[in-house]
């Protein structure tokens, strides 16, 4: 009988395990915890909330940056396939601390943006407000794909 009774335990426990090995493997972004999270590149503390990166691949593997350039350095460094991300984000300039998918963003460079790592993008949600900053500080207006060949 005591058999029994320790063996009521084990397929709990087997669930239990199970369920957190699964959650281990999520695919979600994850919040930057400024102040906490250290860029994955340069490992510098990420501590502006105008800036910061986030790639996140098939198997759940988070990368955090702290700049476009220590992300892009990161990418294109072939440590990772760039197909296996499913998630590539960058933070909003102006909602800072939000992450937005990097083909969403627009995106300004100027030498008024004073990155982390002299990256000089920031990420805007909206094209009307990406202009409204280009207009107010000067600098060039990028997409994605400008972006992502300026450090390689």
């Amino acid at each position: 009988m005591r058999m029994i009774t320790r063996m009521k335990g084990i397929p709990s426990l087997l669930l239990i395990a199970i369920s957190w090995w699964l959650a281990g493997c999520s695919t979600e972004p994850e919040p930057l915890e400024f102040g906490i999270d250290a860029c994955y590149t340069c490992k510098m503390t990420l501590v502006d909330r105008r800036f910061g990166a986030e790639l996140v691949t098939k198997k759940g593997k988070v990368y955090k940056f702290d700049d476009m350039n220590c992300m892009l350095g990161f990418y294109h460094s072939g440590w990772e396939e760039p197909g296996d991300f499913v998630h590539r984000l960058a933070v909003d300039f102006e909602t800072q601390g939000s992450l937005l998918g990097v083909e969403e963003a627009f995106y300004i460079k100027a030498e008024s943006i004073r990155s982390p790592m002299a990256s000089q993008i920031a990420a805007f949600e909206s094209y009307e407000r990406a202009m409204a900053y280009k207009r107010a500080n000067g600098g060039i207006f990028m997409a994605w794909g400008e972006v992502a060949t300026q450090f390689k």
